[in-house]
């Protein structure tokens, strides 16, 4: 991916640089046990199966050991497992992890002088050019493929091995007898990648990273243009994959993923002419798609688990770490200057404790060696930030703190009040990796993500069904089934100093969400001529671990879906709002229901991966104009309200607070509230003046006018007024 003269100046830089000169340190390291030994090179293609890969007892992923073809552990149960299927599952991150091997062995003999790594590195090469033609291509599920079962896995694969001999080539460590070998595999790579055109899927962005890299090994102008420039081309991926807003366009997960195969292929453009970064009509969308993921990130640095995504993936894995990195040194180069705020936020994730890495296809160079005890930083990255990134971080501006936004191309409304985090999916559906789950809310607060997006699980088991139904989310369902695919659209969204608020709608149904420093407001609600049952999930975290406080019982009830473990549905004692107390790590969450229908507590899968099923609760009402109203009320941070005397939290009239808000608006009509929102807290004591922890004395002047502004926008919605109160002795 580089020239002769740029190693030659790259060895300058990197003489000048303490954090360089560290990298390479470890990437020597890294490099010891591949040069001592070679690595077995399997025999036979990758193959995806139901059960290669995972434990049998678990359902858990086997864990990846560059160093034990035949026995593969599980993480969870530490059982050790054997068989073809496994052996054939291993297979595909081994011809991953040694193409990325060799360019890593490459890059040290270009930079460092390592003649011992160059000549591995040279053998690993040859290696595979004797047995291409071997691995048959069939079996296949997403193109044509020799080593893998899909194009784009062999478009990873391409990307490092070409990036391995280009940079022997460079240094004039590239015999003519590789030379020739590396000829023929990147000529039959070529009919296989170009003959299968993925249009705008994030794997079509990979095959034009291999295209682009086969162009340039070849000086082959004409592919060149069609990978680069051409309709489905990386230029096009960067103007249409990626949004205005920034995001790609099938949610975080894949944005990571396309996003490193758009720079891995922007280098070799490159070495083509095209430099993007300098081009100052491209400049800005890359940078915009670089700060995408930290404006939708939850706040404990995880990305939300989108559409189809993993859950609970950190956003400071050094896979990730390196795109900031680079996309950082390409700024600095190009026409938008060093910084762009990425500097802050790689600075937050630097201090993220340490991670577990994760298995990626696009990036193995943790695999095989022990977890990391201390945080990862820009010394510990990958042969790529040796050759790309900056000499040092540019000095922190001030500390990443993110506000609520709106990513309008993605229609993703972030609310953000301290350290408490509500979105609301009210955009595109998201292609073939979006999930019915329009409306969808997220909450996360005081270190507890109370309401999380499940993600995906395995592609090839059967809950993924489950993971792509609106029953696993947080969003509405009619009729009681999953909703069609389509979309939804943000009809508001404002951000007045430390209260937010969206609302969003999909056909008949609208959802309107607000948030403020102490409660989380949600209303749902449908209007139509038709009647429908509306069923709106409520997935949290630690939802079976209590009862409701309102006085009731629990009978049998049904719930139809093959997932559905049992459901029961709650019976009150009386009139008005079931109040639900939560637990989970140590913080307490309340959640206040009103509704006119019923309450049920229904157990199916958990998260994916935990292996366990999980209760949640229902809301569900039938009629033609229906509104749910809840209030999300967290127990502990800056927003609690608490006696001024005894310290205690105070106890609102919620009922009151509920009332209001269902009341707004009578069935089947708009009008103005026909109630008054609650002004009073009381402390438990029943004797002090309350007051809100956090008020501040200009609170009210600011408040006021936005609530009012809201009052009239929001469809007459009244919004709570908090100012300060007595307890009821006073």
């Amino acid at each position: 991916m580089v020239t002769a003269d740029q190693i030659t100046a790259r060895r300058q830089v990197i003489a000048e640089s303490s954090d360089l000169q560290a990298l390479l340190a470890h990437l020597r390291e890294r490099a010891r046990p591949v040069i001592e030994r070679l690595p077995v090179i399997p025999e036979h293609k990758a193959l995806l199966s139901v059960d290669g890969g995972v434990c049998p007892d678990d359902g858990t992923r086997l864990m990846f050991d560059p160093w034990s073809p035949a026995a593969h552990r599980c993480s969870r149960c530490g059982k050790t497992w054997t068989g073809e299927r496994h052996d054939r599952n291993w297979a595909r991150y081994q011809h991953l992890w040694l193409a990325e091997r060799a360019a890593h062995l490459a890059t040290l003999a270009a930079l460092d002088d390592d003649s011992a790594a160059g000549a591995r590195a040279s053998e690993i090469l040859t290696a595979y050019a004797q047995r291409y033609w071997r691995y048959p291509n069939r079996d296949n599920v997403l193109g044509p493929s020799r080593l893998f079962f899909s194009t784009y896995i062999e478009s990873l694969w391409m990307s490092n091995y070409l990036a391995a001999a280009t940079l022997l080539k460079a240094a004039g460590r590239l015999d003519d007898a590789t030379l020739r070998a590396v000829n023929q595999v990147a000529d039959e790579a070529a009919t296989l990648i170009g003959d299968y055109d993925e249009r705008f899927s994030n794997r079509q962005t990979w095959n034009n990273a291999a295209l682009t890299a086969i162009a340039v090994w070849f000086e082959d102008e004409d592919l060149a243009q069609r990978a680069i420039e051409g309709q489905t081309g990386l230029l096009a991926h960067l103007s249409r994959g990626f949004g205005s807003d920034g995001m790609w366009y099938e949610g975080e997960n894949y944005h990571l993923f396309a996003l490193r195969g758009l720079l891995t292929g922007l280098g070799w453009a490159r070495l083509a002419g095209v430099d993007a970064f300098a081009d100052p009509r491209l400049a800005p969308r890359l940078a915009a798609a670089l700060r995408a993921p930290s404006l939708s990130a939850l706040p404990d640095l995880t990305f939300p688990a989108r559409k189809d995504s993993w859950y609970g993936i950190s956003l400071a894995q050094p896979m990730y770490l390196e795109l900031w990195e680079i996309g950082l040194a390409g700024l600095g180069r190009g026409a938008s200057g060093v910084g762009s705020g990425l500097e802050n936020w790689l600075a937050a994730l630097y201090r993220v404790p340490p991670q577990l890495a994760e298995l990626f296809e696009s990036y193995l160079h943790e695999s095989g060696h022990a977890p990391r005890p201390t945080p990862y930083d820009r010394r510990s990255l990958s042969w790529w930030s040796l050759l790309e990134m900056l000499p040092a971080l540019p000095s922190e501006t001030a500390p990443w703190a993110p506000g609520s936004v709106l990513l309008g191309a993605q229609g993703l409304a972030v609310l953000r009040t301290g350290n408490r985090y509500a979105a609301l999916e009210c955009g595109l559906y998201g292609g073939g990796h979006g999930h019915p789950d329009r409306l969808h809310l997220t909450l996360h607060a005081d270190g507890v993500h109370w309401l999380a997006d499940p993600g995906t699980g395995l592609y090839v088991a059967r809950d993924l069904f489950w993971y792509r139904s609106t029953l696993a989310h947080n969003a509405p369902r009619l009729d009681g089934a999953s909703n069609a695919a389509g979309d939804a659209v943000c009809e508001m969204f404002d951000v007045q100093d430390d209260w937010a608020w969206v609302r969003g709608r999909q056909g008949g149904l609208a959802r309107t969400v607000v948030m403020g420093p102490a409660y989380v407001v949600d209303v749902l609600e449908l209007t139509g001529r038709e009647e429908h049952s509306v069923e709106l999930a409520w997935h949290f975290t630690g939802a079976g671990q209590g009862d409701p406080r309102t006085p009731g019982r629990w009978v049998d009830a049904t719930l139809e879906d093959e997932f559905i473990v049992r459901a029961e549905r709650f019976v009150p004692d009386g009139d008005g709002p079931v109040v639900v107390p939560i637990l989970a790590n140590g913080q307490g969450l309340t959640a206040h229901f009103a509704f006119e229908g019923e309450l049920l507590r229904v157990e199916g899968p958990g998260l994916p991966g935990s292996g366990k099923a999980a209760a949640f609760y229902l809301v569900r009402g039938q009629g033609r104009n229906l509104r749910f109203v809840t209030v999300l009320e967290p127990h502990s941070g800056g927003g609690s309200r608490r006696c001024g005397r005894c310290g205690r939290l105070a106890k609102p009239s919620k009922s009151k607070l509920l009332e209001a808000w269902s009341g707004t608006v009578s069935p089947g009509r708009r009008g103005r509230s026909r109630r008054p929102m609650p002004r009073s807290a009381h402390c438990e004591d029943g004797k002090t003046s309350c007051r809100r922890s956090t008020r501040s004395s200009s609170s009210k002047d600011r408040r006021g006018p936005w609530l009012r502004r809201c009052k009239s926008v929001a469809h007459r919605l009244s919004m709570a007024r908090w100012r300060g109160s007595m307890c009821q002795s006073r």
